[in-house]
């Protein structure tokens, strides 16, 4: 019997979801391919062409997912029992990459999106989903993270919401899991303003909201917030693997610095 497929039913921001999943499912690049996505795709009842999704677009997804495993991998070297925050998780399937056996591990995102996740993702005695906002920071309160080190992935998430909100996000953090670290990636305040002009965000009709263009000036939110890295795509060893176009494109970026920090990955200790 032919499973029927999962229909889809989301608000226009949520909807955006659908984006990374869409170019994580491609299997013509050698960049980043995660089977779990294409397995989702085909049982999912929507038509991705109307999201028209840019090449470009997906060259950054696969870039972005690859360096955010490749942090992720290296905390769970370093702190294999440790326990990870993934924020927005969306359909991302990154616990089932990057599980050790012994992490414990959180997915969360709006109800209607963890609604949907459910019927492709089971919870364990490892891994839980959390249905709520991330700007509901109550949800905080229903993790314990019994003094073990803590890593918080907020991937294609911080753009969506306003600076007051990154900032309460960031400080709640901070105050729960001393020492933890956050990777995120972020838009320059000039990107943030011209990126709903985006095909894929105005076919969504979600919206922008936060841009920074100077990574430390997240350090005077609060003592003890520290960037450890600030990431640009240009630096990425998946450039080797593009065809000549991208590369020269991306080569000549790095010389760039408006373009180079237009989008890119921070990581910091809270």
């Amino acid at each position: 019997m032919t499973e029927e497929p999962t229909v889809v039913t989301l608000t226009e921001a949520q909807e955006t979801l659908l984006i990374p999943l869409c170019c994580k499912a491609q299997t013509e690049n050698h960049i980043f391919v995660d089977p779990h996505a294409r397995d989702i795709l085909d049982r999912v009842d929507y038509d991705f062409r109307r999201l028209k999704v840019p090449k470009k677009t997906c060259v950054l997804i696969w870039m972005r997912a690859r360096q955010i495993d490749t942090y992720a991998r290296k905390f769970l070297r370093d702190h294999p029992e440790s326990l990870v925050l993934h924020l927005g998780c969306g359909l991302d399937a990154r616990f089932l990459r990057l599980d050790n056996g012994e992490v414990e591990w959180h997915d969360l995102d709006m109800p209607d999106v963890i609604e949907l996740r459910r019927q492709f993702f089971d919870e364990s005695d490892r891994y839980r989903m959390i249905s709520s906002s991330v700007t509901d920071l109550s949800w905080i309160d229903r993790i314990d993270a019994v003094g073990r080190p803590v890593l918080v992935i907020a991937e294609g998430l911080l753009m969506y919401l306003s600076k007051s909100e990154v900032r309460a996000l960031v400080l709640r953090l901070r105050d729960a899991f001393p020492g933890c670290r956050l990777v995120c990636d972020v838009f320059s305040t000039m990107t943030a303003k011209r990126a709903t002009a985006h095909p894929s965000l105005k076919r969504t009709g979600a919206t922008i909201g936060w841009g920074i263009d100077d990574p430390h000036d997240m350090e005077q939110w609060a003592d003890g917030i520290c960037l450890i890295e600030e990431w640009f795509f240009s630096q990425s060893p998946a450039v080797a693997q593009l065809t000549p176009g991208y590369r020269f494109i991306y080569r000549l970026t790095a010389h760039i610095q408006m373009v180079r920090s237009a989008h890119r990955l921070l990581y910091y200790a809270l």
